[in-house]
């Protein structure tokens, strides 16, 4: 997709929290099928658990960019974030939600800050009919003092209300760090039950990862408060 400029008003919404799928994968489909909502919810098929706040740390920029493609060509194992937002109340998937995301390069390094100018690794998309919002990026790097993670903001119409982190599974880091660039910068450290920041929810944000040709697919529902 083209890049776009959308105003700060419009790109960000009104978010109860992020939420995790819950109920096996069953669960996970009846939230976006016409078999889900309030009948699935009701009958135990559904559960959306909302997650908790997490820090938005420092290196957020205001770039309203909505696109798909976020590598600017940095170097890195392929990696699809798909990122789905639902009603937490029904898990009915929500459209045209806005989802804003960024983390750092394979080597621990964020765009447009620390004297850096570029926009690499950040993007907005909206979501689709089915609550889906899909990104093309690479598996982040890591920088000492946090394990590997992706930022993440959700909006639904206004007001930015929630702001959460998403992390990967240590066994799949640990495959995808042997392999370059990543091998340059061995030792990481800390992994997810080091951090502190994960130690305070990080594991019902954490993304279900699937291999998908030379990268990963990550995939994680994000539930909304309307209000």
């Amino acid at each position: 997709m083209d890049d776009e400029r959308i105003s700060r008003r419009t790109s960000l919404a009104t978010l109860g929290g992020l939420v995790a799928g819950a109920a096996g994968l069953a669960g996970w489909r009846a939230a976006g099928e016409a078999a889900g909502g309030p009948a699935a919810v009701a009958e135990g098929l559904v559960r959306c658990v909302l997650s908790p706040e997490q820090t938005e740390g420092p290196f957020h920029l205001d770039l309203d960019r909505v696109r798909r493609d976020i590598t600017e060509e940095k170097p890195g194992v392929p990696l699809t974030l798909r990122l789905r937002v639902v009603d937490a109340s029904t898990c009915r998937p929500i459209r045209r939600a806005a989802v804003d995301v960024w983390h750092c390069d394979a080597a621990g390094v964020y765009s447009g800050v620390q004297g850096d100018t570029g926009t690499f690794l950040r993007g907005i998309q909206r979501t689709d009919a089915k609550g889906w919002a899909t990104f093309r990026t690479i598996y982040p790097g890591w920088y000492p003092g946090r394990t590997v993670h992706v930022h993440v903001k959700v909006a639904l119409g206004g007001n930015v209300v929630h702001t959460g982190q998403l992390y990967f599974p240590d066994t799949v880091t640990d495959a995808v760090y042997r392999r370059a660039p990543y091998d340059r910068r061995p030792d990481r450290r800390p992994r997810n039950g080091g951090d502190a920041i994960f130690r305070n929810g990080g594991r019902r944000s954490t993304l279900k990862l699937a291999r998908s040709g030379a990268g990963y697919v990550g995939s994680i529902a994000m539930g909304v408060m309307r209000g």
